[in-house]
């Protein structure tokens, strides 16, 4: 992605999804200049002292993200994460292209889906944090799913038919149902039960109750009479 803002990002502010860049954003519109400064510095400040304060500070910036779409508080965010997610990335040997990907889309998640944070459940470190992790194992599988090959013979479809053969193959199959109809009711059944409804023999004796031997003994009937019905028909 190299920092750019692309057609799926159009929603993010802008600014914020420009390269890795410790800077204050213009967010016009929203608060004064100096006063965001200020509040960009006040937060950054709670945070990088640690304590007790960074995890209720992230969290309060996630939940102003969530509930009124707060340009400065994401600002803040993506400052504080960018860089740590980066740098996680890299010591999981993520290359540095894909760790620039991973990044700017855990960011463009946690913008969109922020209302699905909840504090009671995750602080808000770990929920970003598991949107990159997830979002690096996907780009991996991505990477590593072999490329299909077009000549290889499971992916070629069959020829259709001459009409010739297409007519043969209908006409078969019009002999075979004729054969079928031909049979016993009992005949009739056992085949419906094992071969239509794929039923085991065991099973096709039980739903008619009859002996497994039975069930056995009508199949090889049915499939002698119908092998002979197609042999007269040729």
């Amino acid at each position: 992605m190299n920092g750019t803002l692309t057609a799926r990002h159009a929603s993010i502010p802008q600014k914020v999804m420009e390269p890795m860049a410790c800077r204050v954003f213009d967010f016009s519109g929203d608060q004064p200049a100096t006063e965001k400064q200020l509040v960009r510095e006040t937060e950054v400040s709670k945070i990088s002292t640690g304590g007790d304060a960074t995890g209720g500070a992230m969290n309060g910036l996630l939940i102003a993200v969530a509930s009124t779409q707060d340009k400065a508080a994401f600002q803040t965010l993506f400052e504080f994460f960018a860089p740590r997610i980066k740098g996680f990335l890299y010591r999981q040997g993520t290359a540095p292209d894909m760790a620039e990907e991973v990044v700017q889309e855990t960011m463009v998640n946690v913008w969109r889906k922020a209302r699905q944070f909840d504090p009671a459940r995750a602080s808000a470190s770990t929920w970003i944090f598991t949107i990159a992790r997830n979002l690096r194992i996907d780009l991996l599988r991505k990477e590593n799913r072999p490329t299909p090959d077009i000549n290889d013979p499971a992916l070629v479809p069959d020829p259709e038919p001459a009409p010739h053969d297409a007519m043969s193959q209908e006409q078969e199959a019009a002999r075979l149902r004729t054969a079928v109809a031909s049979l016993p009711r009992e005949q009739q059944e056992v085949l419906h039960l094992a071969f239509f409804q794929e039923k085991a023999h065991p099973l096709v004796a039980e739903e008619l109750g009859i002996p497994l031997g039975t069930v056995k003994s009508r199949i090889r009937l049915a499939f002698r009479r119908i092998r002979s019905e197609l042999g007269d028909s040729r």
